[in-house]
């Protein structure tokens, strides 16, 4: 089948046009017929589209918003000038696949699209306000353009940590809460977890039941994820992806009394202070430069930046305190598991990260750590290594367009 998978933003788009079915997921013979990024929708968008392994083309073009844009990526998938040989017309497009930011708790796994899901979609709003109606609006737009027949799928990324106890998605404040506005932790990048939990257990050749690892999906968000027996069972991020580790630019864990006392400090408003928490934070926010792992450490190592080298220190830090706490939660685990665009391919954050984790019996081997980049899987840690660490360069689209085959044929179990 060939799957069209869709990211949908308020300004951005992100697609892939991949070809998968059984045979090819049970050998890893999917084939990435096209990928492309449209950014800065709703004016003179840019635009990045590749087709198969060939370089990238770059143009813009002004494109006014979401349907625009979708009509753009459809015309030139089907367009001689695009080079995709498997793809003449539209009804060649036999599915497409979305990726959908918020399930609620309704969502527990990635589902075929029907009217009542899609206005539950909407629903869950307000728990995703700058995701979930461009997910939806994707969704409407591609029924617009293709026809209601084509399945179109959600793929959410709260649904893999819908299996979390009560104990760990549950805040300490007054339940009533909970059961009025569904105030919970929910978690996110849950696509990117459980396709390297997947491919981990494909590469160690185990079964779900002995799938127990700790997942880092570290990249401008960043996350922590405990498996246990194949099951999310806590994840750092909560009701908003602003918690947990230090991100790109979110602050990550803060005391939540800090937006009233810099709202009354700086006299700011609550949004003021929570776009500051989200867009002005983290590495960006501690350095004082950039978001960007590769530049901050550029920086120290050129310039013996300071301040890059605090930011670098507490990012660190903070990911190898959730891998402390969630070997404690779990009672042990068999590996730490790094993805993510600095998680794939920093082996500097890596060894900073596991430094001090010896006692637990994690020792990263030298010349394994540095080389695993680029798209290069597998082990890191020494030989004999108590708790093992791998690097798992993550595929969020792959995982979408294979539950895409799934959920149209009728699978229920995932």
């Amino acid at each position: 089948m060939n799957i069209l998978v869709l990211n949908c933003g308020s300004s951005t788009i992100k697609f892939q046009l991949i070809t998968t079915d059984r045979e090819a997921m049970q050998c890893d013979g999917d084939c990435r017929l096209a990928r492309g990024v449209i950014e800065r929708v709703g004016g003179e968008a840019v635009l990045t589209l590749q087709t198969g392994s060939n370089p990238a083309n770059h143009l813009s073009e002004p494109l006014r918003d979401i349907r625009a844009a979708l009509d753009y990526v459809i015309r030139w998938i089907v367009s001689p000038g695009s080079g995709i040989e498997a793809i003449q017309n539209v009804s060649q497009i036999h599915a497409v696949g979305h990726r959908v930011v918020h399930g609620g708790e309704r969502f527990t796994q990635s589902m075929l699209l029907d009217e009542e899901a899609i206005r539950h979609i909407e629903k869950l709003t307000d728990l995703a306000p700058l995701h979930n109606a461009a997910n939806v609006r994707g969704v409407r737009v591609i029924q617009d353009l293709l026809g209601h027949d084509l399945p179109q799928v959600a793929v959410f990324d709260t649904s893999f940590h819908q299996t979390l106890p009560e104990r760990a998605f549950l805040y300490a404040i007054p339940y009533q809460f909970y059961r009025r506005h569904a105030v919970r932790r929910y978690g996110f990048h849950g696509t990117s977890h459980r396709y390297v939990a997947a491919r981990y257990r494909r590469m160690r050749e185990l079964s779900v039941e002995r799938t127990n690892i700790i997942t880092l999906h570290l990249g401008n968000g960043c996350s922590a994820c405990a498996i246990q027996a194949g099951k999310s069972i806590d994840i750092s991020m909560g009701l908003t992806p602003l918690e947990g580790l230090v991100m790109g630019t979110r602050s990550g864990d803060v005391d939540p009394a800090l937006d009233a006392f810099i709202a009354a400090k700086e006299g700011m408003s609550a949004p003021e202070v929570e776009s500051m928490l989200n867009k002005q934070s983290g590495l960006l926010g501690l350095s004082g430069l950039t978001h960007d792992m590769r530049e901050l450490l550029a920086e120290v190592r050129d310039n013996h930046d300071r301040r890059a080298q605090l930011a670098i220190e507490v990012f660190c830090y903070r990911a190898r305190k959730y891998i402390g706490a969630y070997l404690a939660a779990m009672g042990g685990a068999d590996a730490v598991v790094f993805t993510g665009g600095i998680g794939e391919n920093s082996p500097e954050i890596r060894e900073q990260i596991c430094d001090g984790l010896q006692w637990m019996g994690l020792t990263l081997d030298a010349e394994r750590n540095r080389v695993h980049i680029n798209g290069r899987e597998g082990p890191i840690h020494a030989t004999g290594a108590r708790l093992e660490a791998y690097v798992v360069p993550t595929d969020e689209e792959l995982l979408i367009a294979r539950d895409t085959v799934r959920c149209v044929e009728g699978e229920t179990d995932f």
